[in-house]
Formats: structure tokens, sequence, C-alpha cells
């Protein structure tokens, strides 16, 4: 989209480069540490799987088995095992199930080990390449597929197999993206459940199985209507890169990938957070998967005017940070949301200039427009009518990933039919002005221009005062969505281990040699 705001070309690059030194320092940490989730999934991608008869999962056991050795990396203990015992990943996963302690087998020689891990990881990225591939055939073959935005869409019954009914309904009305929301609370679990669940609350549990049953109905809901339908979910909380190991391996298409959303939300440790967030972001990149950032959560606890230079500045940061992990533009899908107070005076121009400021500011990012939630109530048609003006702000600014608005957003978990009544009022309205992005322009001296222009100061702004102090200080003075964390406080702390200088892990050599990072 050519650019109507008149953006300094100077101020953007200057906002870059503060995001660039604010990264600095967290690229800088993440290098000295592992964490008990990286480590497992590690395992996960050297063919670890499983539960014992406690219904323990096997990356968890091996990784309490060998908690002493952390600091070295597991993957050596797991592939000794696989030389020493002569089996598969699969029997070794049955053996580790049945009791066999992996911290009693000696290491193996360094030529055989090599050798046994080159034949693990070439299966694990031969499996992931297939799904890359595979994806890319579909959308291919489907094109008409490709609008502008994607429609996306959520369901969340905490059952699967419903899941799957209520995902093939909205993907046969028109949903271009199903994400599965995932039960409340499992982002501060710090194991993944297994197979197939029946029984979580407000969402469904992210497991492999669950993610291959959905991947599978989409398919076929696919093929049905001759289009290729996404899936989503999320790669967050205290088993981040485990999660996004298991999406790797079974084709989801975007994962919920946030630096700061854990932290602020769900008090995760930042240490931890941002340690798990680089090596996840790893994964999804090797497997050609979309990240989703959570800057539009900053402004339902913060005001969506007078903060909306923090949105901004969160978007540099994620977006540095996701290149700094490998992940291309096309590959990152900022996020940011329509939550103006409805009875503000022009505030459907300020939602239009903040979302054509972020469309220009990052315009290779497929970005990720959030709907209003904040300001939704119990009157169903005042309701309707906000969430069709931001169906219009979307088109008009040519957003990449749009979540659709529900009409009963504060009432209840979405009918079927609150569903396809959105679909078809965003179908109407991006029907209707299909072009008018490309046919009016902003007044130079306008409220939209000044707006973004505004916003864009204030952005650099915030972006100066952070990197002065430093991303972990600025989180615990506040910085982003008015909610404080201190460094050393949260979830997951204890799960965070200082590398040794023989720290070794073969998963973190692919993705580094691949990515080129």
């Amino acid at each position: 989209m050519r650019g109507k705001l008149g953006l300094d070309a100077g101020k953007v690059a200057r906002a870059r480069d503060l995001a660039a030194e604010i990264a600095g320092p967290i690229r800088e940490h993440v290098a000295r540490y592992t964490t008990t989730t990286i480590e497992r999934a590690t395992l996960r991608l050297l063919g670890a799987d499983g539960t014992d008869a406690e219904d323990v999962p096997i990356p968890n056991l091996a990784v309490e088995q060998l908690k002493a050795r952390l600091a070295g990396g597991v993957a050596r203990h797991w592939l000794s095992a696989l030389i020493s015992e002569s089996c598969s990943p699969q029997e070794l996963c049955a053996r580790v199930a049945g009791g066999l302690d992996l911290s009693r087998i000696p290491p193996a020689d360094e030529c055989e080990l090599r050798a046994r891990t080159d034949e693990v990881l070439a299966a694990t990225a031969a499996r992931i390449d297939a799904q890359a591939a595979l994806r890319r055939e579909r959308i291919q073959a489907c094109r008409q597929n490709e609008n502008s935005p994607l429609l996306y869409l959520i369901v969340a019954t905490g059952n699967v197999f419903e899941d799957v009914r209520q995902a093939s309904a909205a993907a046969e009305e028109g949903a271009d993206v199903i994400a599965v929301i995932r039960s409340t609370a499992q982002s501060l679990l710090d194991y993944v459940p297994f197979g197939a669940t029946t029984e979580g609350f407000g969402g469904t549990y992210a497991t492999q199985e669950n993610f291959r049953i959905m991947r599978e109905a989409l398919d076929e809901a696919g093929e049905r209507s001759g289009r290729y339908v996404r899936l989503v979910n999320y790669a967050s909380g205290l088993c981040m890169p485990e999660i996004s190991a298991m999406g790797a391996l079974e084709r989801l298409d975007m994962m919920l990938n946030d630096s700061m959303y854990g932290v602020l939300f769900r008090d995760i440790n930042m240490y931890r957070t941002f340690v798990d967030q680089h090596f996840s972001r790893m994964i999804t990149a090797f497997a050609d998967v979309t990240i989703n950032t959570g800057e539009d959560n900053y402004l339902t606890t913060a005001d969506a005017y007078e903060k909306a230079c923090t949105v901004l500045a969160s978007q540099l940061i994620n977006e540095r940070l996701a290149l700094d992990a490998g992940l291309p533009h096309r590959l990152i899908g900022l996020g940011h949301a329509f939550e103006m107070d409805p009875d503000m005076e022009n505030g459907f121009l300020f939602e239009v200039a903040g979302a054509q400021l972020s469309r220009e500011v990052f315009p290779d990012c497929p970005l990720k427009y959030m709907p209003p939630t904040k300001h939704m109530t119990g009157d169903v048609f005042r309701g309707y009518a906000i969430n069709t003006m931001f169906n219009f702000a979307s088109k008009l600014t040519g957003q990449g990933i749009h979540l659709l608005g529900m009409l009963t957003e504060a009432l209840h978990t979405p009918f079927m039919q609150d569903r396809h009544l959105a679909v078809s009022n965003a179908k109407y309205v991006m029907n209707n002005i299909a072009d008018l992005g490309a046919e009016i322009e902003f007044r130079p001296d306008g409220r939209i221009v000044r707006r973004a222009r505004e916003v864009l100061d204030q952005a650099i702004e915030t972006l100066e005062r952070v990197a002065e102090v430093g991303l972990f200080a600025a989180i615990e003075a506040g910085a982003f969505a008015d909610i404080r964390r201190r460094p050393n406080a949260g979830k997951g702390l204890e799960g965070v281990v200082v590398r040794d200088e023989g720290y070794w892990n073969p998963v973190e050599e692919l993705l580094r040699g691949r990515l080129g990072v």
C-alpha cells in the first residue's frame, strides 16, 4: 500500500534503531540461559513423546531425571540412551515410561553420538519440511483464498470433537483462519497434556493429538470448499517452545507468540519468557509458521487513545526480536486493536489513523487486527454497529489478519449463528469497499495524518525511555499496558538455568544453521 500519511522516514528509522538497541541486551541474555521447557522441546524434536503410567509426559520425566545436568543440555543423555539401548525414539519413550533412568546412561562415543544425532534430526527436519511444503502447495492451489484480510474466527468449547464441528461450520461459512482457544490457565501449566481432550474450561487444551485432529478436520473442510483453512493455537506460557514444536510437527499455520504477553498478563517470569520466546520463534521460523503478537491486549487495560504509542513501540520491539530469531517479515503478524471508546468524537478517525500507521510502518508484515472488546456491552445492536465500523477500518487500511468481532462478545461464548453473522457482515463490508483504500487520500493537515504522526512521535519517546533503562526495568516500571512486573518474580523462574561451557543442543544448532542466526 502506498503511503498516505507522509511519515518522516528518518523518524521511522530512528524508532527501529531504538528497538534494535533495546533488543541487544535481550539477545545477550538469551545466549546465556536454557530453561526446562527448552530442554523438553529439544527432546520432543528428538522423538520424546507420550506419558508414563501416572500420565507424566516423557519429556518432563526425562528432564526431571536429568535436572542436575541441565546446564550442559539433556540432548547428549537422550541420544546416548538411544545408542546404549539400541532402540528407536519410540522404544526409548516406552522404556523411560517403564522406569529407565537416563541419568545412569553413560555418555556415548562422540562419533556414534554425532551419527545418531544426524539420523534423528534428519527425520525430524524432513517431517517439518514436508508439512511446510504441503501448506505451500495447498495455498498455491487455492489462490482465491488469499483474501485481504484473512477472516479469523475462534472456537472454544473445551471438547476437541465439538471444536471440530464448530470449526468446520465456520470454515464452510467462509472463515480463512480458525483459532482454537486454550483451556483457561493452560499457560501456567509447566507440562503439556497428552492425547485428545474433552474437558477444557473456557477453551480446549493444546495437545499434539488435538492439533492433529483439528488439522485433519480443517483440511477436509477446505477440500469441500476448495480452500485452504489455516489453524492457529497459542505458543505462550510456561511451555512455549514445546507447543511451537508440536505446532511445527502437526502443520499449524499460525501461533500466538508475543515477547511480553505472558509477563504482563500471566505473571510469568520475564527472564524465563524471553529465553523461551527466542527458541520458540526459531522453531516457528524453521517450520514456516506465522507468529501473531499481542499488542492488542495492552488496550484492554490501558486507554486506547492515550496509550496507542505503547502499541507501536511494542510492535517495533517484537519485530526486532522476531527478526533476531530468524523470522522474515512475511511471518511476523504484529497485533493491534480497534478499542477506542465509542463515545469519543472522531474516534473512528483515530482508529483509522492507528491502523494506517501500523500498515505503513510495517508494510511487509501480515498485521493482525483485533476487534472491539473493552467497550462491548449487552446492547447487541450497538455492538453490531461497532463491529461493522471495525470491518470497514480493516479493509480500508489493508490489514492482513482480521479477527472477527462477535455479536454477543460481552455476554457468552459465541453461538455458531453469531459466527455466521460475523462472517456475513465482514464479507458485505469488505466486498462493498473492496477498492476504496486505493480511491481515497488523507488530507495532509487533517486529523488522521496529524494523529498518526503524533503517535509515531510518542512511540519514539517511549522507546527512548525504554532504551535508557533497559526493557526489564521498563516492564517493572509499567511502561506497557500499565502493568508492573519485577524481573526476579513471577512464575517459572526456577526453570531458568545458566548454560555451562559444555552446553550442547543439536536442535538449536540445526535451527541456527538453517536460519542463519
